[in-house]
C-alpha cells in the first residue's frame, strides 16, 4: 500500500503566498502519511493576465519555486509532484508548461511539459477565450516515471481529454497518473469526473487529479473537485471546493489482481 495524497489550492498572483499555502497543506499531508503528493497545475502564480507567468519564470533546475519543491520533497523525504511551474523556452515570449517529479531525496527525476494547449471558447454571449498557446510552447514528449510506487505518467489539465496520450503511457508501463490541474468551471462541470474516471478504468491505474479550485484574482472560477480514482472507476477522495488535501491508498496488489482478472489491456487490438 502507498498512501498517496492530492493537493488543491486557489492560487494568487503572489508566489510568496502561494508557497506559503503549498507548504501548509504539504504539511498536512505528510502529517497524514503521504509518500506521494501531487500539487495542481500553477501552483505557484494565477495571474491575473495570462502574460503574468512570464515575470515568474525560471530556467530549469534554477529558481525559487523548483528550490522550494526540491526542499520539501527532501525535508519530508517523500516524492513531489510539483504541478505545473514557467520553465524558460526557446521562444523568450513564451514559457513551458513544466511539471516536475522530486524524488525523497530532493533530486528532479522527470519532467514534463504539457504537450496539449487550451485555446478554446466557452460559450457565445459573454464568452471567456483562452489561448494558452500565447504564452506557452506545447511540449513532445510523453512521460513515465519508474518511482517505488509503480510506474507514474505525468499529464496536465487539458492533456485529459486526449486518450492517446495515455495509451502511449499505457505501453510505458503506466500504473499511476499524476494530474495537476486548472479546469475551468464551466468545463470541470461538464467533464472532469467522466473524464478522470475514463482514463482510469480504460488504463486500469489509479489517477491522482489535483485540481485548482475556486475562485480567482483574474475573475476566473475553477472547478476544483481534486479526486483519487481507482483502476475500477470508484472514487477513493474528492475534496468540492476550497484549498485542502485528500488522501487515499494505492493498493499494488489490487491494481495487478485487477490487470489479471480483468485483461482489457491485453485484448488491445488496435495498436501501432
Amino acid at each position: 500500500m502507498t498512501r498517496v495524497a492530492a493537493i488543491q489550492m486557489v492560487s494568487a498572483p503572489e508566489v510568496s503566498e502561494n508557497l506559503r499555502t503549498a507548504k501548509e497543506l504539504i504539511e498536512r499531508a505528510v502529517a497524514e502519511g503521504a509518500q506521494l503528493i501531487v500539487l495542481p497545475e500553477n501552483f505557484a502564480c494565477v495571474g491575473v493576465h495570462e502574460k503574468d507567468k512570464l515575470k515568474v519564470k525560471e530556467d530549469y533546475g534554477n529558481g525559487p519555486i523548483q528550490a522550494f519543491l526540491s526542499n520539501e520533497a527532501a525535508r519530508h523525504g517523500i516524492w513531489l509532484v510539483g504541478g505545473t511551474i514557467p520553465i524558460v523556452s526557446i521562444d523568450k515570449d513564451k514559457v513551458h508548461g513544466t511539471c516536475l517529479l522530486y524524488d525523497a531525496m530532493g533530486r528532479c527525476v522527470a519532467r514534463y511539459d504539457k504537450i496539449h494547449l487550451f485555446d478554446v471558447q466557452l460559450g457565445e454571449e459573454d464568452a471567456q477565450h483562452y489561448q494558452e498557446s500565447a504564452t506557452i510552447e506545447p511540449g513532445e514528449d510523453v512521460v513515465v516515471a519508474e518511482t517505488p510506487f509503480g510506474p507514474v505518467g505525468l499529464a496536465v489539465c487539458y492533456d485529459l481529454r486526449f486518450p492517446e496520450l495515455f495509451r502511449r503511457m499505457l505501453d510505458k508501463g503506466l500504473e499511476v497518473i499524476a494530474l495537476p490541474s486548472a479546469f475551468t468551471y464551466t468545463t470541470g462541470k461538464a467533464h472532469w469526473e467522466p473524464l478522470l474516471r475514463a482514463r482510469a478504468v480504460e488504463n486500469l491505474c489509479y489517477v491522482i487529479a489535483s485540481n485548482q479550485g475556486g475562485h480567482h484574482a483574474n475573475g476566473r472560477d475553477t472547478f476544483g473537485h481534486t479526486m483519487i480514482v481507482t483502476p475500477w472507476g470508484e472514487i477513493s477522495a474528492i475534496l468540492a471546493n476550497g484549498p485542502g488535501v485528500i488522501l487515499a491508498d494505492i493498493d499494488h496488489k489490487a491494481l495487478h489482481d485487477t490487470r489479471r482478472s480483468f485483461p482489457s489491456i491485453e485484448h488491445r487490438r488496435l495498436t501501432d
